[in-house]
């Protein structure tokens, strides 16, 4: 599915500014924070980036990676309503670039008796191989 069809399906009206947004979040191929977003894009102010990423993310258009930074990332859900691609994200600790680990296997996580568990969110956090010097192996 491509952006503009994408945004579509969420019920996001297409615009520049925002498949600019979405293709930079695509084109990236890992979570991006708010600074990082206005860096790459020089044409969008800060505000108008931010307030995009809020639309993104009340439609599920976009995960939202808590942390310090906080960080976003294109959801290739196909569901308005709910996230339906949960996987793995790697923090390195030493360039601070959080990396998507989607082949990495979830183990089933059952909240206790009484809990609704409504998202989750899976981080880990080391050195990656680039800052290692090693190969990068797959996950």
């Amino acid at each position: 599915m491509n952006l503009e069809h994408l945004l579509e399906h969420h019920g996001v009206k297409v615009t520049a500014n925002r498949l600019l947004i979405a293709r930079a979040l695509e084109q990236a191929g890992r979570p991006l924070s708010l600074m990082e977003l206005e860096q790459e894009i020089d044409s969008i102010d800060k505000s108008n980036i931010f307030r995009t990423l809020v639309a993104f993310k009340d439609v599920h258009l976009v995960h939202v990676l808590e942390g310090d930074p906080v960080r976003y990332e294109l959801c290739r859900s196909h569901h308005e309503d709910h996230d339906d691609d949960l996987h793995v994200h790697f923090y390195c600790t030493r360039c601070h670039k959080t990396y998507c680990l989607e082949e990495t296997p979830i183990p089933p996580v059952q909240a206790p008796e009484g809990y609704m568990a409504e998202e989750a969110s899976y981080l880990l956090r080391g050195i990656c191989p680039a800052c290692a010097g090693q190969p990068v192996r797959p996950a």
